[in-house]
Formats: C-alpha cells, sequence, structure tokens
C-alpha cells in the first residue's frame, strides 16, 4: 500500500482489527471509540461486485424509453438491490430496503416509479430524505432516468428561494424530493397536498431519525392517504425506525442486501500522530503520494474543516470545504467541482457523509475521528462505492 512507505510519521497498535466485536461498546457519542474499529484489511483476490449475476435491465416490465435512458445512462446490469426491488415496485408492494450505502437503490426505487406514473399520469410520488445534497442528487438521477417521458420533478430543500419553489409546485409535478423541514413548511402553508400522492419514499431513514426528524416524518406520514405504495430505505432498522414502520408500511417485502457494516474491498487502518502540532505535514505528505487523487477528508467541526480546506489552498492543493455554513450555492459548486475531478481535495462535515453518490473517491480520510461508530460506517462509505477499491484512514491523537 502506499502509504505504508512512510511509517516514520505514525506507529500502528498491536490490537487486532474486532470492527464487529467492539461495535456494541461504543455506542455513547461521548465515549472514545477503541481505534481497532478503524482497522481492517480489504480481502485479496478478486472484489466481489455488487451486480446481480445474469440479470438484465432489459428482462423487467419497463416501457421501451425507459430502457433507452437507463442504457444511454451507462447502466447495463441492475446491483442486486435493483435486482430485489425493481420488479417488487412494478408489482405494487411496499418495500423495506436494507443495504449499505453505494449499492444503487436510488435508481431501484426512481425506475420502478418512473415506469409507474409514466403508463398513469394520475400517479404522484413523494420523496423524503434527509439532507439537501441527497435530494439534489435524486434529482438529478431522474433527470437522467426519466429523459423524453413526459414527466417532471420538483426538489425541495432549505437554504434556496422557497417563491420559486412554489412556483415549481404550481405545475403539480409528478415527482417531489425534498427534506422534511421545507416539506412540511409548504405543506403547512398550503403548496403541498400529501393526500394527493399515492407513492411515497422514505430514503436513509436512520440518518432522518439520528437528525432528529422522526416527529417530523410521523407528521407527514400521517397526511398521506391510507392507499398508498411505500418504499422505506434505511442502514440499519433498530427501536426508532421500526416505530416509523408500524405506521408506514402494509404487509411489506423485505429485501436486504448488506452483509457487514463495512464493505470487504475497503481497506481501513489508522495513522497515529504523537504530535499534533505535525498533524497537517502528515496530512501534506499523504496528499503528495501518487493515487491520492480525489480526497474526501472529513473533520467534527465546520471552521476547523474550512480553515484546513484554505491551509491546503495555501499549500498549492487544489480544495474546498462543505459544511453548514456554506451557502447552498456554495455547497453545490464544491460538490460539482470535487464530481468533475476539478480538485483534489474535499473537506467535509459529516452533512457529506450520508447519501452522496460520487464516482471514483480514492480515499476517505478522517482528520478528526467520528463520534460514533455509525458516523464511521457512513463516512468510509463515500470510497469503494459499487466493488470499486477504497482506502480509508483515520488519524488518532
Amino acid at each position: 500500500m502506499a502509504y505504508s512507505k512512510r511509517r516514520n510519521y505514525y506507529r500502528r497498535p498491536t490490537s487486532g482489527s474486532g470492527n464487529r466485536a467492539n461495535k456494541r461498546r461504543f455506542q455513547n457519542s461521548e465515549k472514545k471509540l477503541d481505534e481497532s474499529l478503524f482497522i481492517k484489511k480489504a480481502k485479496g483476490g478478486p472484489v466481489e461486485k455488487p451486480f446481480a449475476e445474469g440479470a438484465k435491465f432489459a428482462d423487467y416490465a419497463l416501457v421501451d424509453q425507459l430502457k433507452t435512458n437507463i442504457a444511454q445512462h451507462g447502466y447495463q446490469t441492475p446491483t442486486q438491490i435493483q435486482d430485489q426491488v425493481i420488479p417488487q415496485v412494478l408489482a405494487g408492494k411496499d418495500i423495506i430496503g436494507v443495504a449499505n450505502t453505494g449499492t444503487g437503490k436510488t435508481a431501484a426505487f426512481l425506475t420502478g416509479l418512473i415506469n409507474k406514473a409514466y403508463l398513469d399520469r394520475n400517479q404522484r410520488v413523494l420523496i423524503i430524505v434527509p439532507t439537501r445534497e441527497l435530494a439534489l442528487q435524486i434529482g438529478q438521477e431522474f433527470n437522467h432516468l426519466a429523459r423524453g417521458m413526459g414527466l417532471s420533478i420538483a426538489t425541495i430543500i432549505g437554504g434556496v428561494n422557497i417563491s420559486r419553489q412554489i412556483g415549481i409546485l404550481r405545475s403539480n409535478p409528478n415527482f417531489i424530493v425534498g427534506t422534511p423541514g421545507r416539506l412540511k413548511d409548504l405543506i403547512k402553508r398550503k403548496k403541498i397536498e400529501p393526500a394527493s400522492f399515492g407513492n411515497i419514499v422514505l430514503d436513509e431513514v436512520d440518518r432522518m431519525v439520528d437528525m432528529g426528524f422522526i416527529k417530523d416524518i410521523k407528521y407527514l406520514i400521517s397526511l398521506l392517504p391510507q392507499n398508498r405504495q411505500g418504499l422505506f430505505f434505511s442502514a440499519t432498522v433498530n427501536g426508532k425506525t421500526e416505530q416509523i414502520l408500524r405506521n408506514f408500511a402494509h404487509q411489506p417485502i423485505r429485501v436486504s442486501v448488506k452483509h457487514q457494516d463495512t464493505l470487504d474491498n475497503i481497506d481501513q487502518d489508522i495513522i497515529k500522530i504523537t504530535n499534533r502540532g505535525a498533524k497537517i505535514d502528515v496530512l501534506r505528505k499523504l496528499l503528495a503520494q501518487p493515487g491520492f487523487d480525489k480526497v474526501l477528508i472529513f473533520g467534527r467541526t465546520k471552521w476547523g474543516m474550512e480553515r484546513l480546506a484554505r491551509l491546503l489552498v495555501e499549500y498549492g492543493i487544489k480544495a474546498t470545504a462543505i459544511h453548514g455554513n456554506k451557502s447552498q450555492n456554495q455547497r453545490q459548486r464544491a460538490l460539482a467541482q470535487f464530481k468533475n475531478n476539478q480538485l483534489q481535495v474535499l473537506t467535509a462535515t459529516d452533512v457529506a457523509s450520508r447519501g452522496l453518490d460520487i464516482d471514483n473517491v480514492t480515499q476517505v480520510i478522517n482528520y478528526d475521528a467520528p463520534a460514533t461508530y455509525d458516523d464511521y460506517v457512513h463516512r468510509i462509505g463515500r470510497t469503494g462505492r459499487m466493488g470499486k477499491k477504497g482506502l480509508a484512514l483515520t488519524f488518532v491523537e
């Protein structure tokens, strides 16, 4: 591994991996996570692909235009969750989907629902997600998959002009994707009529619960028609998410393609920092190594990640930051630059650890250790997506 040549500036503890054995001991965010949770060698040999062997999009009962859009978007073989979800959506079933990030679930639920709305223009779809970035990503994916089909989507998020969103809603779009707070606001203003939606998707439900949206979600569900199709996706299903499920899904089909918390194709290791003042120098040396081409760096605070990005720019590294103090336009611009390989580094707080689909992130570096193991799992899930090799490094002081 490239970074192993520089062991003079970090040392690795002797403890074994123990990811699964130790996880339960460190769920309290006030406790420091055991360093061994961040160490796990990627398995050797060929990487297990997330695709469904022998399956083809052409085999599904989809309209021709949608099949054409799927092919033009570069999708050839469906992933495992797509192969399990798409036929059930087409059959009108409620679904509980449990999957690691990066498995293709956005296209899984959009494909079936676009087909449904194309065949019946009275169908309306409401998609509720935890973050603005995920809502925007789903909107972009919809535009690729529904091209030329006469369907439209409204992205309803905070941080942008609400009057403009109200104007878009007047056109009665087939799909609405949004975050709970802005959706609730517009419902109370009577600009969105929840009873008109026969299809609802809750995506990244565990994250919405973590962010304190459980009451908002229950409120939104209470306004929906009883006769509906419900799709529920989460990386984990625990007590609080089960509370939501009780009033959401009707005789659901359970789909799970999650075998473990972190993927086998992500190599995980720590970098031991013995001199806090040298932390930035350690990072600079890493970023100078071959192969560190598209690096996502996570930290605890907005100001810390902003300051780190500015320091890296002073050192001649193409970098910028994304966090909650940035305007929505700034956040979108930063993500676009990173996705288009105009930046080597994107520094981020945990606002970026869920739902973002960024191709070919070569490394995730936890410049500040995460507060919880779940935060760690979702941070490092930005690399090693769709069966590619990934590397996650965590700085430990």
